[in-house]
């Protein structure tokens, strides 16, 4: 029997000894790409929860908000592609972000969830609520606005890049050279997350070079014209600058349902920071 079952057609060939021969011939099958599917982790059970992490992060990330919530959700934390063990790709629009996470919706059989994004996961998040509106239950968007922000980050991508890694046998090595770039050492320990050894060599997890090329189309504000009419919560940091005044008329009209909680004494890793307080909010949230 042939691997492949082939469909047979009929082709007519006109020859001086029949003109009305009829020849079957058989046709290989036609290749068709594949979807390429997030990576991810689920745990947990009950109502469904997806979990995206922001820029230069993975789904480890999120794991202390996965945590607080898989005993009554089902949870299913994502690298977003070019992060983590996600796929590569040369762009970050955040429609083709949005569409990753719905294709990996309808793999898992999910057909509604509430998603909660921080960071660039809250922008993707927002994504998916305006022009996938059917597929989320609820919003939980982690200090970010739906605006466009100064490019703030080419210092860090800089930095990356410019790790020698021949020369490095260890994170405190990659740490000493990305301290020319990025002052803090917790923002240096969370970037070199993304370090990983393998037979004794140091590469990135995350492709630095497509997030170099696509950091424009990261900074965007949403270009579209929906409106998600689904409950939405934004959580804000009390001492970051990420989610402002000025940006209330934008999120009030794109998400009219929404409302916002401020986490005193957070910066923009809020969740990090003060884990209890809010996994409580997100909890009081989802169970609302």
């Amino acid at each position: 029997m042939d691997k492949y079952k082939y469909k047979i057609i009929a082709r007519y060939l006109k020859t001086e000894d029949n003109k009305n021969t009829a020849n079957l011939l058989p046709i290989p099958p036609i290749e068709r790409s594949m979807t390429k599917i997030l990576h991810y982790k689920q745990q947990g059970t009950g109502k469904d929860v997806i979990l995206i992490h922001g820029l230069f992060g993975s789904l480890e990330n999120l794991n202390m908000i996965a945590k607080g919530l898989k005993d009554s959700y089902r949870v299913t934390n994502i690298d977003v592609r070019n992060h983590g063990s996600s796929f590569h790709e040369h762009s970050m629009a955040y429609d083709e972000l949005a569409q990753d996470v719905v294709n990996l919706m309808t793999k898992l059989d999910i057909e509604q969830a509430s998603i909660l994004g921080h960071s660039m996961g809250g922008k993707i998040a927002m994504q998916i609520a305006l022009e996938h509106s059917k597929k989320v239950d609820k919003l939980i968007v982690a200090d970010i606005a739906p605006v466009t922000y100064p490019p703030h980050h080419n210092h860090i991508i800089k930095g990356l890049q410019d790790i020698d890694l021949t020369l490095v046998n260890s994170r405190k090595d990659a740490d000493n050279q990305l301290a020319k770039f990025v002052d803090n050492q917790g923002v240096r320990q969370f970037l070199l997350r993304n370090l990983i050894a393998t037979d004794g060599k140091f590469s990135f997890k995350c492709n630095l070079n497509n997030i170099e090329k696509s950091y424009s189309q990261i900074t965007k504000a949403y270009q579209g014209e929906q409106q998600f009419e689904g409950k939405t919560l934004f959580i804000k940091g009390g001492e970051s600058t990420y989610i402002t005044a000025e940006h209330r008329d934008i999120i009030n009209r794109l998400f009219p349902y929404s409302r916002a909680k401020i986490i005193q004494g957070a910066g923009h890793w809020l969740h990090a920071e003060k884990t209890v307080a809010f996994n409580k909010i997100v909890n009081d949230f989802l169970d609302s």
